[in-house]
């Protein structure tokens, strides 16, 4: 069958690979001129900066599509293990080094209480092993219909799933500090740890199972290898080429391609859609198309907070900041509050902290440091003028760098760009301006979230952040496998059968 995908994201390319590997003629189109999606490549100075994810857990599900492709992952990509995993700064300038060492993990536990969380931690974590092999098999499971999601009640139920993140861990642990070290795993999904479902506790077992790993050359390099793969078992891209609409068919109410803003259109026997799920409905299929997927009930759902991110490169290297560094302001709950609920620019923030070249040297020029900054921010539905604010939110947040981790950095910035909520509403088409599409609360989750299938037109599917699984890597990537096993492998025709 002819299958037009649209989009490169993750989700997209994962699709793509799996359904041209089964016998279907897969075409990719794109908006922009690389691509990624989120997972876009900026390149200046020489210097190379990962736009988007960076965090790679879970390397099965990008070994499986090499594997259906009759391809090894090695011949394309190169993946690292990271120690540690990620350090957790503290106002009060302590500092977690967070890794798999289990041992470690425990002993600096036992420092920051005084002993007293030993116990709990060692309690924790046996908690979230049937936390991780209930939630990682919903992976594998589309939730079209409401039965489909009453199956799995009762596994929720006796897991508490109903219990935030933060409410989970805080049983455990007494030690403010642990608990934000070991409940802040959310937000690298867009979700808010308090509101969050326990079930997404998991990312702490997936860690301590497989590790965190970085792909050689970034991000980037890891896209680049899943279009290699994708273009050399016989899929083709068109880059640069924005879908203005996805055509349905008025008498059979199923897709027969799409059109692009060129005016081009592409015929095809079924489309699938790696855009924003919310933001694709609004913008590029028929109101009248989609009855179950109204713009009042698009507006009904809630969204992820979105992100001000600076990309920087410096001429000093800084060899006491790890790969990954989080950085915890004054207030967690508040913050959070602040971003999520009040949407308001907070006068405090976290921060995640970049800096590839720890691993990789090769992304910035010699003896220079390659880096981004991420600050969680409200959503554009705040209604924040980033065109007034944004340098000054830039300023606050550099001057901090530079007084407490990183000295003299402004004077060693070589080069610079930055992006707001403005860049994912209007580059990256997503609906609010949010990063990560619907926020994952447990009302917002299997069933209750966008399906991988349009409810109305039945030639028509979603994969990526905003649809299910959900957002991070080995959600999207598990979002385009689902497509493709809604899909199935093309029909023999009848001359070769």
């Amino acid at each position: 069958m002819r299958c037009v995908v649209i989009g490169s994201g993750f989700g997209g390319l994962a699709a793509a690979i799996r359904l041209q590997a089964s016998g279907h003629q897969v075409t990719i189109v794109e908006k922009l001129d690389k691509a990624g999606g989120r997972a876009y490549v900026f390149q200046q100075d020489g210097f190379t900066f990962d736009a988007g994810p960076t965090i790679i857990t879970a390397p099965w599900v990008f070994d499986e599509l090499f594997t259906v492709s009759g391809k090894r992952r090695e011949d394309y990509v190169q993946f690292v293990p990271l120690d540690p995993f990620y350090n957790i700064r503290f106002e009060d300038g302590t500092v977690f080094h967070y890794n798999g060492d289990d041992e470690n993990q425990i002993s600096q536990v036992r420092a920051f209480s005084n002993g007293r969380d030993v116990d709990g931690y060692r309690r924790l974590l046996n908690s979230t092993r049937p936390i991780y092999d209930v939630g990682m098999a919903l992976l594998d499971k589309p939730f079209l219909t409401l039965w489909s999601f009453l199956k799995v009640i009762p596994d929720l139920v006796r897991l508490r799933a109903d219990r935030s993140v933060a409410a989970h861990v805080n049983r455990f642990l007494t030690d403010d500090r642990l608990r934000r070290a070991f409940s802040f795993h959310p937000l690298l999904v867009g979700g808010n740890p308090f509101n969050t479902s326990s079930v997404y506790t998991l990312i702490h077992r997936l860690e301590r199972e497989w590790g965190v790993l970085f792909c050689m050359g970034g991000t980037g390099a890891l896209v680049r290898g899943l279009l290699q793969l994708f273009e050399d078992i016989g899929g083709k891209v068109r880059l640069s080429s924005e879908v203005a609409e996805i055509e349905v068919d008025r008498a059979t109410k199923t897709t027969t391609g799409v059109r692009l803003v060129s005016g081009e259109r592409i015929a095809a026997d079924l489309v699938v859609c790696n855009g924003d799920v919310a933001e694709a409905y609004r913008r590029l299929v028929p109101a009248w198309a989609r009855p179950s997927t109204t713009d009042a009930r698009i507006k009904r759902y809630t969204y992820s907070m979105s992100l001000f991110v600076i990309y920087f490169g410096t001429d000093k290297v800084y060899p006491d900041t790890a790969h990954h560094e989080i950085i915890l302001g004054k207030g967690y709950k508040e913050l959070l509050e602040d971003v999520f609920d009040k949407k308001i620019l907070s006068d405090d923030f976290s921060l995640y902290l970049h800096r590839p070249t720890a691993t990789d040297p090769s992304l910035a020029p010699p003896g220079h440091d390659c880096w981004y900054v991420l600050s969680p921010v409200p959503h554009m539905g705040s209604g924040i003028d980033w065109e007034v604010v944004g340098q000054r939110y830039r300023d606050r947040i550099m001057q901090y760098l530079e007084d407490r981790y990183l000295p003299g950095l402004q004077s060693h910035i070589v080069t610079e760009r930055r992006i707001d909520p403005r860049y994912f509403e209007q580059t990256l088409n997503s609906y609010n301006g949010s990063a990560f599409g619907t926020e994952p609360t447990l009302m917002q989750s299997a069933y209750m979230r966008p399906h991988n299938r349009s409810p109305d037109i039945s030639n028509l599917y979603f994969c990526g952040a905003g649809t299910h699984p959900g957002a991070g890597l080995p959600g999207v990537i598990s979002s385009g496998k689902l497509v493709a096993d809604l899909i199935g492998p093309a029909k023999a025709s009848k001359r070769s059968a």
